[in-house]
């Protein structure tokens, strides 16, 4: 990829140089509940305010700040925001305003923007605040010939002051809010949940116990949803969809099969809002006595609250937190009279803005929908997101009885290659389940490739995978070996066992091999069958697929990493840290775990660099370290250059950094790869796998003719990634072509248009493109509908 020529697109591509913030002031606040990540956001819109040549101020304790003004109103600087990324909650305080709903309190809050000719709000909370800022906004004009009328500012002030854009970011646990897929801190609030249900089951294990754990979630059943997913749960009640009437005795029913199938526990996963059809609320208490009651197993509570709420930010909450508060500066600089008020949020992996009441009304409407007891219309107004985690939870937790399965007579094999990736068993364990519910019989494939040439094949049953969520690394065993050479054998062992279809979840050799299988099925016709890989690696490093299952884990790892390595310096002299990552050549992991740690460098293999720049970095550093800043964090990926290794980069700063700061080096090494999977890659796992055996199923009805399954078409062979907005199943031999197969690595990567933006919250004058940066869009109502190559995420 070094050295290759730029795209054709130079002339198209705008650049934010021509957006200047100079002469303007912004605001940050943050107001309502708090969440984690909120903190990352405000010192992206700092640090972005301030990169543009804008004044940016504080708002302190949210909308009561702005009400009382004085000291709540503060300038910001680059370095009043330094070290705040991975604190929780948030630094500039928040409250609940009751002043800020009254006319006088909205004119009181006007007067102490005017003062300080704050034209520009960005305003981070839940849809109330948001609601709040576009009334503000409403009636600006009027509260400025109020302020006139009462001599309390002039004419001219009123006149240099007399528009107010408001952008709004998401921050709400519960994940509430319609037209996002995540808020910031709803990733933060599921690692609390799912720490807690991992420590739980092994004490539930022990004494054979039933756990109800109630979650956040007064009006959406998001948090209890996905974390039921991701932990596997019994049974989960969420205020969207109340269970049918009769459902104590379906409940207690499903708890009893599960115990008599063998397992030692059951967790029962409850909303704080849950109710049943009649709209009467379901609490945990009720719960709890009910399965005493009928069925006699020692039930405990949990409730889990504001715990929920704490905690460090996840690295999926910083960068998401980091991307949106970049586009909120964009978002003000681009607004004019006549912009809505808008919102910028994430859809898949794509920045978007939103007006803000579009998305307001569509969020009320979800209440009022479950309040006329319309439950399946709540769900589809919640988002495409909350549906496909409803039906993958429904597909994979009840387990109908053999006779209500479809009759299908077709063998499926799953099995895991290349390095172990925390999800892949997650991924599993759907793949069987989902295989099983559409009627297939699944073999589980061990030790990868190499299990299969020497016929380490077996049925896996339902139960078999109970509790596999939570696992890290790889339960079936898995090996780097190619398929090539052992082509002969691997097609005598889908003889023997009558294997209809594949599904291969794992990293490059994964893809690889599928490239090797499909290109054999001229010489072999064992290996027409429909074949369909899931990216599975913490490099991230699949073509055809934005992220891969286990990368979000590592980038937790690194993250935490980070943060224990740059504390361990608080309280001494000035220090820098050298990190290696892994990721082979791939710089994803250096570089979004740069964005979300907060370091100063990254050095990558996609961007080459050479002693100049390393020079540049160590004076630019040298120069941040003479101010108040006492850190320096610096990311090298393991093979970003053969000869500038991480102990020539440490010796380096070491030599030119002496007499302002020392340096320390660490390699992080196999730990990225290890732990409990991430929520999110439990989820993605989970919901990944499930679409590709569909997948597996509407080509097996298909290429069945004649008494056989026969799929020698490239699209029978497949790799199911996650591009942009949507899941896409892409043909391998088509990818073949956007990958340099020397370095293991995409020829284009989406993620390296995030290298500016951490550039810029290091404080490097760089050029950012914004072609990219999220266009005002509206809330659809209409879906567009699932095609055979694509589904929703």
């Amino acid at each position: 990829m070094a050295g290759a020529a730029a795209p054709k697109r130079q002339d198209t591509r705008k650049f934010f140089e021509n957006l200047s913030g100079a002469g303007k002031s912004i605001a940050v606040l943050t107001s309502g509940g708090d969440a984690q990540g909120m903190n990352a956001a405000v010192r992206a819109v700092v640090r972005m305010g301030i990169y543009v040549g804008a004044k940016v101020y504080f708002i302190h304790e949210g909308y009561q700040g702005m009400v009382d003004g004085g000291d709540n109103i503060k300038e910001a600087t680059w370095e009043s925001v330094s070290s705040m990324l991975q604190v929780g909650g948030t630094v500039i305080g928040s409250a609940r305003c009751k002043e800020f709903r009254t006319h006088e309190g909205r004119l009181k809050a006007a007067h102490n923007l005017v003062q300080r000719s704050i034209t520009n709000l960005c305003v981070i909370g839940g849809d109330g605040s948001l609601t709040g800022a576009n009334l503000f906004r409403e009636e600006w004009s009027g509260l400025l010939s109020e302020l006139v009328q009462q001599g309390l500012i002039d004419e001219e002030a009123a006149q240099k002051n007399s528009e107010l854009h408001i952008v709004g970011m998401v921050g709400s646990i519960d994940n509430d809010f319609c037209g996002t897929d995540m808020t910031i801190g709803t990733d933060s609030a599921l690692h609390r949940i799912i720490e807690v249900v991992d420590a739980i089951m092994t004490t539930a294990q022990s004494h054979q116990r039933t756990f109800v754990l109630e979650v956040m979630g007064r009006h959406c059943g998001y948090l209890a949803m996905v974390s039921a997913l991701a932990c596997g749960a019994d049974w989960v009640f969420i205020p969207e969809m109340p269970p049918e009437d009769g459902w104590e005795d379906s409940m207690c029913q499903k708890l009893s099969e599960s115990r008599s199938r063998g397992s030692r526990l059951n967790i029962i996963i409850v909303a704080e809002g849950a109710i049943d059809r009649q709209g009467q609320p379901i609490t945990s208490d009720f719960v709890k006595d009910l399965v005493i009651r009928c069925l006699g197993f020692d039930t405990r509570v949990t409730i889990l609250g504001h715990v929920q709420r704490g905690g460090t930010p996840s690295a999926f909450d910083r960068i998401l937190a980091s991307r949106m508060g970049v586009e909120a500066v964009l978002a003000l600089l681009e607004a004019s009279a006549n912009t809505p008020a808008c919102v910028v949020s994430l859809v898949g992996n794509q920045a978007v803005r939103l007006p803000l009441m579009e998305c307001v009304q569509m969020t009320q409407e979800v209440q009022k929908a479950m309040d006329e007891k319309k439950f399946d219309e709540a769900v589809r107004l919640r988002g495409r997101s909350f549906e496909n985690n409803l039906s993958t939870y429904r597909l994979l937790s009840y387990r109908k009885a053999d006779s209500e399965l479809p009759n299908s007579t077709f063998n499926v094999a799953v099995m895991n290659v290349g390095a172990p990736a925390a999800g892949m068993n997650a991924a599993v364990r759907s793949a069987v389940r989902v295989g099983i519910t559409e009627g297939h019989k699944m073999f589980a494939v061990s030790d990868g490739f190499e299990g299969f040439y020497k016929g380490q094949i077996k049925e896996i049953k339902w139960g078999d995978v109970g509790g596999w969520t939570g696992q890290g690394g790889s339960l079936l065993g898995t090996k780097r070996t190619l398929p090539g050479k052992h082509l002969e054998k691997i097609a005598e062992q889908i003889r023997i066992h009558n294997i209809n279809a594949l599904l291969v979840i794992g990293g490059f050799e994964a893809y690889v091999g599928l490239l090797e299988l499909s290109a054999a099925r001229d010489k072999y016709d064992e290996f027409c069958v429909p074949m369909v890989m899931v990216p599975a690696t913490v490099s991230n490093n699949i073509p055809g697929s934005d992220l891969s299952i286990g990368s979000d884990t590592a980038l937790n790892a690194i993250t935490d990493t980070c943060d224990r390595i740059k504390q361990s310096a608080s309280g001494t002299k000035r220090r820098v840290f050298i990190i290696e990552t892994m990721g082979g050549y791939c710089g994803y992991l250096a570089t979004v775990g740069g964005l979300a740690a907060g370091a100063d460098t990254v050095y990558i293999y996609e961007e080459p660099f050479d002693i100049r720049d390393l020079q540049a970095n160590v004076e630019h550093l040298t120069q941040k370290m003479k101010t108040s800043i006492q850190r320096g964090l610096v990311l090298r990926n393991e093979n970003c250059n053969e000869n500038f290794t991480t102990d020539f980069v440490y010796q380096l700063y070491t030599e030119e950094g002496r007499g302002v700061f020392d340096c320390r080096k660490n390699i992080l090494g196999h730990m990225q790869q290890g732990g409990a999977p991430s929520p999110f890659d439990r989820n993605f796992g989970t919901k990944v796998a499930a679409k590709a055996i569909q997948w597996i199923t509407r080509t097996l009805k298909e290429s069945y003719k004649g008494g056989r399954v026969f799929a020698n078409s490239e699209d029978t062979a497949c790799l199911l990634g996650m591009r942009r907005r949507a899941l896409v199943f892409q043909p391998v031999s088509q990818l073949r072509d956007e990958t340099d197969f020397v370095h293991r690595i995409p020829k284009e990567q989406w993620w390296l248009k995030l290298r500016p933006l951490m550039k810029i919250l290091a404080k490097y004058k760089t050029s950012y493109d914004v072609s990219d940066s999220g266009q005002l869009e509206h809330v659809s109502r209409i879906r567009p509908k699932e095609t055979k190559t694509s589904a929703a995420i």
